[in-house]
């Protein structure tokens, strides 16, 4: 049995006004065994091409590999533009080492909900993937049912658009906070098959041969990123 906890703590800063949510890192970040491209930071990994469509979408000139130099660039980066991460899962087991979602059990999950109450400024919540099994969308559904809160429906369509109410403290006073989730496509190489089922995807595909699924996330994600 393999615990697999999470490498690193929530990246959030007081004038944060998106947070990315996704679950875990792979296990290798874990036990520091990152291959020759990984970056040493949240989304990190040499398979998840978020930062790929970060950089992108901002003409940046990133770095991909184990230095300090790839960490700050990414850091700054989300320091300028007020986005924070705050993945849901704390740790869990695995019979096999692997990053697979629907491979993770005994899930601990992050207090999500205490930190939006510590940073009043964070509006909007970026699920990196849906509301499909262990998704993290699926584990916050599961997470503000303690707290007696429940989604909204905004938008069905794709990227699906939800929110929610949440009393805050700000300046001493309680007040109604409406924050907004928005359930992007998943980041990672394995969701290609589920975009190239999508039929924005097959639309926009016959328009544009050369069109593929990483240029349909940059599209996505641009409006949010």
């Amino acid at each position: 049995m393999f615990i697999h906890k999470h490498p690193y703590e929530p990246f959030i800063q007081s004038d944060t006004k998106k947070l990315i949510v996704g679950t875990l890192p792979p296990p290798r970040f874990s036990i520091g065994n990152l291959l020759e491209k990984d970056v040493d930071f949240c989304y990190g990994s040499y398979y998840n091409s978020l930062w790929l469509y970060i950089e992108k979408i901002h003409n940046l000139n990133l770095r991909y590999d184990n230095s300090e130099e790839a960490i700050e660039q990414r850091k700054a980066f989300l320091i300028a533009n007020k986005i924070g991460v705050c993945d849901i899962v704390g740790s869990c087991e695995r019979d096999k080492i692997d990053a697979s979602d629907l491979g993770m059990k005994n899930i601990v999950l992050r207090d999500l909900i205490s930190y939006l109450k510590q940073y009043p400024t964070i509006e909007t919540l970026l699920f990196i993937g849906g509301n499909s099994k262990n998704g993290p969308e699926y584990f916050f559904r599961k997470h503000i049912k303690a707290y007696h809160l429940k989604l909204e429906l905004v938008s069905n369509e794709i990227p699906r658009i939800h929110q929610f109410e949440l009393t805050s403290s700000v300046s001493g006073k309680q007040e109604q906070r409406l924050i907004q989730t928005v359930s992007l496509t998943s980041s990672s190489g394995a969701a290609n098959r589920a975009v190239g089922s999508m039929p924005l995807y097959k639309q926009l595909k016959a328009k544009k041969p050369k069109f593929n699924t990483f240029d349909f996330r940059v599209m996505q994600y641009s409006e949010y990123l």
